[in-house]
């Protein structure tokens, strides 16, 4: 595999995304990114979270409202994503993981994987707040 060049917008874009919680979307990431580097495009924002994605340095996560958000962490764990105001969240919770062993169980193919999103209400939108 060839090396990749350093770029100091990316390293930019990877240290927004491991500061934050809020699993932003590209153009919220490009805003912010913007105020470092006024002249990036979203362009290349788009290319370096893409790029950031494939090397499993961050997360896409795919919302109902067909926005891709962006999370800093790619340690293995589980969202949350309110129906009504799309937010996305962490949720801490203990692994899941031996639903691959369940879902194999009957299948003659090999599980090496699961994605799980967890829908609902957040706190603000269940206490009405949106």
């Amino acid at each position: 595999m060839a090396t990749l060049k350093y770029s100091r917008q990316r390293e930019a874009i990877k240290e927004y995304l491991a500061k934050t919680k809020e699993h932003p979307t590209a153009d919220t990431v490009y805003m912010h990114i913007r105020e470092q580097y006024p002249n990036i495009s979203l362009g290349t924002v788009y290319r370096n979270l893409n790029l950031l994605v494939s090397q499993g340095e961050i997360i896409k996560i795919n919302c109902n409202d067909s926005s891709d958000r962006f999370d800093g962490n790619p340690e293995p764990h589980y969202h949350f994503i309110c129906n009504e105001c799309n937010r996305v969240m962490d949720l801490e919770m203990e692994s899941i993981d031996h639903i691959n062993k369940i879902a194999g169980a009957g299948f003659e193919g090999k599980i090496e994987g699961n994605v799980t999103f967890f829908h609902g209400l957040c706190p603000d939108c269940n206490k009405g707040d949106h």
